[in-house]
């Protein structure tokens, strides 16, 4: 059976609160990299509409972001299965929009291949690293350098009456997994960002300081974390700009949503104070639109949100 992706699981469990063309250029919201950051967007954003990848790298060069992040699942649920020519073209169908596809995220939802990172099974996760090993070269060849690993179903260790997993025991697997997964990140260089989230999407890394941890576990630069201002919202135990400020590890990728599951700017969140904090510790790397809740419409999301990040920014 096809598991959930993260989407679908947010809307079980009832996360959800309740003209721009194609020919214009991304000029009209100016440059997309400011500060050393760069804007991208998921391109499952536009999953509902069954717009073909191109179209896709198309409009969001048009909105004015950079890069695009890849579900592997838009392309294939078996990313074994995704031929040397499919990633040629869509290597080249990014480029010729302007656009790079900075990385992979929901990396293992809806595979059918039982993976998990926490599984007591030695054979699981000898299976989910191989398979990260797979998801790395696909990143590498679509010329991404980052996989985010969310993936909160194919994460959680069991907690049921006949089977309840130690937190240390998770730990300890997940870190034999992404350990085994390390020379194919060396070979690709490609990091795998663990994504902290909140308690009603998963019970393993929670948040920042958990994904430190489990990093430091396995010992190696191309295992490290990122952040999610949703999940920081819901799980931190201080406002976001201190979050970002406190770290002591730097941090590899951001995802910009609000707390609604919309985009930046559709809530109550303010991203002048993110933004700011972002500016004082040099982060250069992608500031990443993920959203899902998609009632507002996949395009005016898109446009919307870098829109006001745009203008946060330029205030921060």
């Amino acid at each position: 059976m096809t598991q959930p992706t993260r989407r679908d699981f947010l809307k079980q469990a009832g996360g959800a609160a309740a003209a721009l063309t194609l020919g214009t250029t991304a000029a009209a919201f100016g440059a997309a990299k400011e500060d050393g950051m760069k804007f991208s967007i998921c391109n499952e954003t536009f999953y509902d509409l069954k717009w073909p990848q191109e179209r896709i790298f198309q409009f969001a060069a048009a909105c004015g972001y950079q890069g695009v992040e890849i579900a592997p699942f838009t392309i294939n649920t078996d990313v074994t299965k995704i031929s040397a020519a499919e990633r040629t073209a869509l290597r080249k169908a990014a480029d010729s929009a302007g656009i790079q596809i900075c990385g992979l995220h929901w990396i293992l939802s809806k595979t059918t291949q039982g993976f998990n990172l926490t599984s007591a099974d030695p054979e699981v996760r000898a299976r989910t690293a191989k398979y990260l090993g797979e998801l790395a070269r696909l990143c590498a060849e679509l010329g991404g350098d980052v996989m985010i690993f969310g993936s909160p179903m194919q994460r959680n260790r069991p907690q049921t009456k006949e089977d309840t997993m130690s937190m240390v025991e998770g730990y300890r697997n997940a870190t034999d997994v992404l350990k085994a997964a390390v020379p194919s990140l060396e070979a690709t260089g490609v990091t795998i960002a663990m994504e902290p989230l909140a308690t009603w999407e998963t019970n393993f890394i929670l948040t920042a300081a958990d994904a430190v941890r489990l990093a430091k576990m396995v010992g190696s630069p191309h295992v490290s974390f990122m952040l999610d201002c949703k999940a920081m919202w819901a799980m931190e135990p201080m406002p976001i700009p201190c979050v970002i400020r406190t770290q002591k590890s730097p941090f590899v990728h951001f995802h910009a949503n609000d707390p609604n599951l919309q985009g930046p700017g559709f809530g109550q969140l303010d991203f002048v104070p993110i933004f700011r904090a972002l500016k004082e510790v040099k982060y250069d790397r992608w500031v990443s639109v993920e959203v899902f809740d998609y009632s507002p419409g996949p395009e005016k999301l898109a446009r919307d949100s870098i829109k006001y990040m745009k203008q946060c920014l330029a205030k921060a």
